[in-house]
């Protein structure tokens, strides 16, 4: 996409080049609204563990951390249950499969992919990685928890003639 400016409506240039890609890994504090967060080049078990060493090691030693992930299989490698071995205090718990919507972090990955990610210029993996820690170093300067309110009866799951509609 094209920059938007006054006056002008979103555009898309007639060429698009990707400079790269990279896997973001991120933990939300649901008690503050922080973010830590490791974006790498790809998303492997190894990744994963030294994102959770930088994780684990904000928190004192023996402290009960309790991880909610999706059913990826970067995380239940070998390795990530050797690593679990040595870190009892820490628990890993699995999201039912297609129900990551359940983690709350995926509210803060949308929230990335409308402020940095889909209107975004990168000029190359290294612009990228620096601007998405820039994102997380500002939103953690005014971070909040999400709060889910359901305030709406009629936009409740009802069962209609044996088939499910959302109202």
């Amino acid at each position: 996409m094209l920059p938007l400016s006054p006056g002008r409506a979103e555009r898309h240039g007639f060429e698009y080049y990707r400079h790269g890609t990279l896997s973001l890994y991120a933990a939300l504090e649901v008690a503050t609204g922080r973010v830590a967060g490791m974006p790498t080049a790809r998303h492997t078990s190894a990744d994963f563990l030294a994102f959770m060493d930088q994780v684990v090691a904000g928190y004192r030693r023996r402290q009960e951390l309790h991880v909610i992930l999706d059913n990826l299989s970067a995380h239940k490698t070998k390795a990530v249950r050797a690593w679990q071995a040595t870190h009892p205090h820490v628990h890993f718990h699995f999201t039912p499969t297609y129900s990551s919507w359940l983690n709350q972090v995926e509210l803060w990955f949308a929230k990335i992919e409308r402020d940095v990610i889909a209107r975004g210029i990168f000029t190359s993996v290294p612009d990228l990685r620096k601007k998405l820690r820039q994102y997380i170093t500002l939103h953690n300067k005014t971070a909040q928890p999400f709060h889910w309110i359901y305030d709406n009866p009629k936009r409740r799951v009802r069962a209609i003639r044996n088939s499910l509609s959302v109202h």
